[in-house]
């Protein structure tokens, strides 16, 4: 399956309870409940890997991320959702530890969302339909960024 759109996902109610599947653009046309991961990339020093998301993302194109993760396919862990999305995306290779589930309920979507994070010293390695660029960054940068994207 070649195109994102055709993805099956599980469609889960305002509980998290799984109550159907779905096409990923029925999701999306819908903004139905469904299941995500995050995954912040740290290195040892504790810079936060940032990347700019390709022209081309369904969701906040172009758009600066801190993190790795996508929308878990349908029957799809969170903890395997996370692994496969941070190698797809990144390249790293590593199981990421859970931090926390949260709600999220708005305009762009409505989710349950599993945050992950990883310690990774390896080399990065894009998925050129994912990310178009990207680099460790330390807290202070962080801010400097933000700033400059305001203006």
């Amino acid at each position: 399956m070649d195109d994102p759109a055709d993805e099956l996902v599980d469609v889960v109610d305002e509980d998290n309870g799984v109550v159907g599947v779905v096409a990923r653009s029925e999701l999306r046309a819908r903004n139905l409940w469904h299941r995500c991961t995050y995954v912040f990339v740290l290195n040892a020093a504790g810079e936060l890997y940032v990347h700019r998301r390709t022209d081309t993302k369904d969701v906040y194109p172009g758009y600066f991320d801190v993190c790795a993760g996508g929308v878990n396919g349908a029957g799809e862990s969170y903890e395997d959702c996370a692994r496969r999305e941070v190698d797809e995306e990144l390249g790293v290779a590593a199981a990421p530890t859970f931090r926390f589930l949260h709600r999220y309920e708005g305009p762009s979507g409505r989710v349950w969302g599993a945050a992950f994070d990883v310690e990774w010293e390896g080399a990065i390695r894009w998925q050129p339909a994912e990310v178009v660029w990207g680099e460790f960054v330390a807290s202070s940068e962080l801010d400097a960024m933000i700033a400059r994207e305001r203006v």
